[in-house]
């Protein structure tokens, strides 16, 4: 290889289809740092042309010389001296005192794997298939990682230093074609408990992941996937928690669309055999559109501020306990367990505690027909988050054998239980665990949403207008990863008391069916604390309303 660095220049393999990738070098060789492959000298090249001023030449740097750097902390990538001492790599500066070149040792300093800023490599030394970091650590540990860049490696072991206080073993290949390394350290990648491949989350690192796999090993592997490019994007954006995060969540590698039609069949048979478990029998609309509801699912409930989707949850509630031998988790988080408890044992009772005075011993016989076998869990989330997410707590409950979970609302949900992230990222975070929640667990999900603010001078959701799915306040997540919503409409400025109490119910969304609008509607007997159908009730007692859409 020549001395000095010239240019880049399009790769000659036209396999490879690089337009900038191969350096090409005084002596006429060039290396193309996209498909790994070396070109000597090429007849009829005019370097001459392409040479560059000499001042913008890279000048060889030998080895001796790269160890007489100075080592810095690269302040822009949130990567601390520590981490740059640990892993050995230096740096030099240019004429304006900034840093201009990273030098990452490989193979103990034999060799040294040369950054230009802002993205130019050149090698130092003979590069033989080795790993960034290698020798720094032990194998037979619980895991290693394994990234496709140097600083990719040192933002893994920072959010590592920073979360524990010490460096688990990370590694790096020198580039997602440079795969050969995996090869030949196979024996010692595999001597640890599982192989974390977090590569870029572009096409060729995504090509590579899938090479990376087949040479470890599907037993070994995992993968980890962030929201951003790489693991330094994600130090930088979400901080070492994020990359902590996408670590711990790391998934084993199935390949897509890899399935059988034995494996087709199972999972249509399992799917088919799912039960449907009916809503109420007053909410005989939502029955006949949605079919009941089902695990794995998440079923979103949308209106304006108290139209009556809190007492619909808990009706629902009560029906469950009623039909099934389910167990059930309740987060409300607009009230505290003790009032939520207050006002199933009334409504069982088939009482208003806000209507009248119910004795102690009555409420504490309905209490013991709600609470008394145990299958009710609420969660007391006052004054006891600072450990856990709510996020964590309704994976406790799905794992204590809760099948249905009541969530009101996801507007305190998505403040309590997300970090470091505000507005419509914190929103689709959470959308995104619980996603994750009934996709592990058999469990179904009930979620109340708030609503946009409608326009100036436009009739609101509390004067009976029905809300449209895009109406559902926040990011589109919600619309999106929910398989169900489901609206309310009530008119709470009626003179009418009975047209106040009447609620209109539309399907917005039914994944299962695909049947979508009005479906019928409730009423509000505010005596019993209960919702009943509106058939049930006599003329006389209240004027039905003509249900409409939006």
């Amino acid at each position: 290889m020549g001395d000095i660095y010239i240019r880049n220049q399009p790769c000659l393999d036209p396999e490879c289809g690089s337009s900038d990738a191969r350096q090409v070098y005084e002596a006429g060789d060039s290396f193309c740092f996209s498909c790994n492959k070396w070109f000597p000298a090429q007849n009829g090249e005019n370097f001459e042309e392409m040479q560059v001023k000499e001042e913008r030449r890279q000048k060889k740097v030998r080895r001796e010389e790269i160890e007489g750097l100075p080592s810095r902390g690269f302040e822009d990538r949130k990567i601390s001296k520590k981490i740059t001492d640990f892993f050995k790599v230096k740096c030099s500066y240019g004429e304006d005192g900034e840093i201009d070149a990273h030098y990452y040792p490989y193979q103990e300093g034999k060799a040294y794997k040369i950054r230009t800023l802002p993205k130019k490599f050149r090698w130092e030394g003979k590069y033989e298939n080795s790993l960034f970091g290698k020798e720094l650590f032990n194998g037979g540990n619980r895991r290693v990682i394994v990234t496709e860049g140097e600083l990719d490696a040192m933002a893994v072991a920072q959010a590592s230093l920073n979360k524990y206080g010490k460096i688990y073993p990370v590694v790096s290949i020198a580039s997602s074609t440079m795969l050969k390394a995996l090869l030949e350290n196979r024996d010692w990648l595999r001597s640890f408990g599982e192989v974390i491949l977090w590569f870029d989350n572009d096409a060729p690192g995504q090509k590579a992941m899938e090479t990376a796999v087949h040479y470890i090993g599907l037993d070994k592997v995992k993968i980890a996937k962030g929201k951003h490019k790489d693991a330094s994007d994600e130090l930088l954006n979400e901080g070492f928690k994020g990359v902590s995060e996408v670590v711990w969540d790391a998934t084993s590698y199935v390949p897509s669309g890899i399935i059988d039609k034995d494996e087709l069949w199972r999972r249509l048979v399992e799917y088919n055999d799912k039960p449907s478990v009916p809503y109420p029998p007053f909410l005989a609309g939502i029955n006949e559109k949605l079919k009941g509801h089902r695990t794995g699912e998440i079923t979103t409930f949308i209106s304006g501020t108290g139209a009556g989707k809190s007492t619909l949850l808990r009706e629902d509630i009560l029906h469950l306990l009623e039909t099934t031998e389910d167990k059930i988790g309740v987060v409300s988080l607009e009230e505290s367990p003790e009032e939520t408890a207050r006002k199933l044992a009334g409504m069982l009772l088939n009482r208003n505690p806000a209507n009248e005075e119910i004795s102690l011993d009555d409420l504490k016989v309905g209490f013991d027909k709600v609470f008394g076998e145990d299958r009710v869990i609420l969660l007391d989330h006052q004054g006891s988050m600072k450990d856990e997410s709510i996020v964590d707590k309704l994976e406790y409950m799905a794992l204590s054998g809760c099948r249905y979970l009541f969530i009101d609302h996801i507007t305190i949900l998505v403040s309590e239980g997300t970090e470091n992230l505000q507005g419509n990222e914190a929103q689709d975070k959470i959308m995104n665990d619980l996603l994750k929640i009934v996709k592990r667990h058999p469990v179904w999900i009930g979620l109340v949403s708030h609503l946009r603010k409608v326009q100036s001078g436009s009739k609101s959701f509390e004067e009976g207008k029905m809300p449209n799915i895009d109406d559902v306040k926040g990011s589109g997540s919600i619309k999106q990863i929910s398989f169900d919503i489901v609206a309310f409409a009530r008119d709470m400025t009626a003179e009418d008391v009975n047209v106040k109490n009447t609620i209109k119910i539309s399907v917005l969304k039914s994944r299962f069916t695909g049947l979508t609008g009005p479906a019928g509607g409730a009423f509000y007997d505010y005596g019993k604390g209960r919702l009943v159908a509106l058939e049930d009730e006599k003329e006389e007692r209240f004027t039905v309303v003509p249900i409409t859409g939006d």
